[in-house]
């Protein structure tokens, strides 16, 4: 068995060694991670400029481009073999509810479940690695399960978000819903030396979704959430009334 390990944390993160660490009890193990901290780049690729990848002292195939990019690198062309499974972090912070459209660790995931290889995205809630270490036994706890019982015979997406607990691998594990959030706040708005406006990013929204079933209420009540995820984006429900609107105009 092989196992591709990825994150947006960057090649030194902590939480991308202890996940490749522990994927080795299970199998031979690839890990290509990117240059940088890539943290909120989402499903990006790099499509106007090449890409450079070089083997860190630390074994770890660095990319310089995003999450995305190094396992779409990895998948077809850098390591001349298709992994059985993909991982991506362990992240250093949630990410849950709408974060995971901005995540580049669940994207890491995401890209291998594109390209048809089961794939898992692990987070710590809170940053700072604090209990890393019982988060390790968290995966090694699910990775064990997964690989002896598959829960799909075709391609699976699982998002899973551990509390910084260090009792968290006796934690009970939950299937969740993604939560949803208010709009995140406004930019930060400064000056650079030169004086010209700068802008940052706002802090993410409050949680505004966060009832029984969803990943907030689960990691919030000393659960490990897991959530299936899949790519569909459309609006099914929605589309008989889209199809009737549409219906006047198009002659029908």
């Amino acid at each position: 068995m092989r196992i591709l390990v990825a994150n947006d944390d960057g090649y030194l993160a902590p939480g991308l060694l202890a996940l490749a660490q522990v994927c080795r009890e299970f199998a031979e193990v690839d890990i290509v991670a990117p240059e940088q901290n890539a943290s909120g780049t989402s499903n990006a690729l790099s499509l106007h400029r090449p890409l450079s990848a070089w083997k860190a002292s630390n074994g770890v195939q660095v990319v310089n481009g995003t999450p995305s990019d190094c396992v779409h690198v990895a998948l077809t062309g850098l390591l001349g073999h298709r992994p059985d499974l993909i991982v991506s972090g362990i992240n250093n912070g949630a990410n849950l509810g709408d974060d995971t459209l901005y995540s580049g660790t669940v994207a890491a995931a995401t890209e291998g479940y594109l390209f048809g290889v089961p794939a898992i995205a692990f987070s710590l809630v809170d940053h700072g690695w604090a209990h890393l270490d019982a988060a390790v036994a968290v995966v090694r706890r699910l990775l064990a399960d997964v690989i002896q019982r598959p829960p799909a015979s075709s391609p699976w997406l699982l998002n899973v978000n551990i509390p910084n607990r260090v009792d968290a691998a006796t934690l009970p594990m939950q299937v969740t819903r993604l939560g949803r959030r208010h709009a995140s706040e406004p930019v930060v708005r400064q000056f650079s030396p030169r004086g010209d406006p700068i802008y940052w990013i706002g802090a993410q929204g409050d949680v505004r979704e966060a009832g029984e079933g969803t990943d907030f209420h689960a990691t919030a009540n000393g659960r490990i959430s897991i959530t299936p995820l899949q790519i569909d984006l459309t609006d099914h429900a929605a589309s008989p009334q889209w199809a009737r609107w549409v219906a006047p105009a198009a002659g029908g």
